[in-house]
C-alpha cells in the first residue's frame, strides 16, 4: 500500500532541480513586473490561453472538434456533439478556476465538483463520483495488442487513499522547507496513480495543476496554456509519468522524472509568454523599436539568433546596432561571449 508522505522533498532532491525552481521563481517575479506595464497585451493573451487550454487538454484524450467550434464554445455557444459537451464542461471548470481560485481548495468536494462539471452532460451516472469498479491503465503496442501498464488503486480503497493524499498535501504545504514547485507534481503523480474516476482522470489532473499553480501564486496559467504545452510535448510527459509510477504501490517510485518534466513545462510556459508577447505587442512598431522591445520584454536571457527568430524581417546588422546601442546605454547586460552570448534587461 502506498504511503503518502512528501517530507522527502526537503532533502532528497538533486541540486539542479532546486536550481531550476529558483529560475522559475525569478521568471514569475519578472512576469508580474511586466504584467502591470502591459495590461492590454496580457488581456489578449488571457483570451487566447483559455481557448488553447480547452483544446489542448481535451485533445490529449482524443476529445476534439474544430478550432472554430472550440472558440464558439468558449464564447458561450451550446455544444452540439458528445465531444463538444465534454469540451464545454472542461471550459466551465477552467473558467471557475481562473475567476474564483481564491475560494477553491484542494479537497474532496472540489475535486468531485470538477469531475461532475466535465462529465454531467455525457455521463451523469458517473459524474462527480469515485469509481465503483477497478480500472487499469492500458498500453497499446504497434501491433494493436493491449497490455496493462499500471494498476491503479482498487475502487474499494479510493476514498481512503484520496483522504490520505489530501492530508499529506495539507501537511506539506505548511512546511516552509518544501518548495511548492516540487510539491505540485508529486501530488499530481499520486492522484494519477490512484486514478479515482472511471473516466476523466487526466483532465482533472491538469485542472488541479492549474488550481495548484494559482494557489501558490503562479498565474502564468492565466496567460499561457499549461495544457497546451503538455499536449505539445505529450510524449515526454507520458514517458516521465510511466517512469515515475514504476514501483509506486511498493513506495519505491522515483518522483524526480515527473518533477523535472513538470518544471520543464512551466519553464516553456514562460518562454511561450515571451514569444506571444512579442507577437501581439510589436506589430506596428519600427524595426529598431521592435528589437529593443524584444530585449526589454524578455524574461529569460535571449541570444541574437533568438531575437532574429522573433523578428525575421529585420536584418542581422540592425539587430547588432540595437544591441550595441542598448549596451552603451546600460539598458541591457551581456551574459557570456561570442556565439554563446545572451542578453537581458538591466534590473
Amino acid at each position: 500500500m502506498h504511503k503518502y508522505d512528501y517530507s522527502f522533498l526537503k532533502n532528497a532532491i538533486p541540486g539542479s532541480i532546486v536550481g531550476l525552481t529558483d529560475v522559475i521563481s525569478d521568471l514569475k517575479t519578472k512576469e508580474e513586473f511586466r504584467k502591470f506595464q502591459y495590461e492590454e497585451t496580457f488581456e489578449k493573451l488571457r483570451q487566447k490561453a483559455i481557448i488553447e487550454s480547452v483544446k489542448g487538454s481535451n485533445a490529449i484524450e482524443g476529445i476534439v472538434t474544430t478550432d472554430s467550434r472550440i472558440k464558439d464554445i468558449v464564447n458561450g455557444s451550446k455544444p452540439l456533439t458528445h465531444d463538444e459537451m465534454e469540451i464545454s464542461g472542461y471550459k466551465d471548470v477552467l473558467n471557475l478556476i481562473h475567476f474564483n481560485h481564491e475560494n477553491l481548495d484542494i479537497e474532496e468536494e472540489v475535486v468531485l465538483s470538477f469531475h461532475k462539471m466535465i462529465l454531467e452532460q455525457t455521463n451523469s451516472k458517473e459524474a462527480g463520483k469515485y469509481k465503483k469498479n477497478n480500472n487499469f491503465i492500458l498500453e497499446i503496442g504497434p501491433d494493436g495488442s493491449r497490455q496493462v501498464r499500471f494498476k491503479p488503486v482498487p475502487a474499494k480503497r479510493v476514498r481512503e487513499d484520496m483522504n490520505q493524499l489530501f492530508l499529506a498535501f495539507y501537511e506539506a504545504r505548511q512546511d516552509s522547507e518544501i518548495s511548492p514547485l516540487l510539491l505540485i507534481p508529486c501530488f499530481v503523480l499520486d492522484f494519477l496513480c490512484i486514478h479515482p474516476f472511471i473516466d476523466g482522470n487526466g483532465r482533472i489532473s491538469r485542472l488541479l495543476t492549474v488550481l495548484l499553480l494559482y494557489t501558490f501564486g503562479y498565474d502564468i496559467v492565466r496567460y499561457i496554456s499549461f495544457e497546451g504545452q503538455v499536449n505539445k510535448y505529450k510524449e515526454s510527459y507520458y514517458e516521465a509519468l510511466k517512469i515515475s509510477s514504476e514501483g509506486w504501490h511498493e513506495n519505491e517510485s522515483d518522483y524526480v522524472p515527473f518533477i523535472i518534466n513538470f518544471l520543464q513545462i512551466i519553464y516553456k510556459c514562460f518562454k511561450e509568454l515571451d514569444n506571444s508577447f512579442t507577437e501581439i505587442s510589436l506589430k506596428k512598431a519600427k524595426k529598431s523599436e521592435r528589437v529593443e522591445s524584444v530585449l526589454l520584454s524578455a524574461i529569460t536571457p535571449i541570444s541574437k539568433q533568438e531575437i532574429l527568430e522573433k523578428v525575421p524581417d529585420i536584418s542581422v546588422k540592425t539587430v547588432e546596432l540595437v544591441l550595441s546601442k542598448m549596451l552603451k546605454e546600460n539598458k541591457i547586460k551581456k551574459i557570456g561571449s561570442f556565439k554563446d552570448a545572451r542578453y537581458m534587461r538591466q534590473i
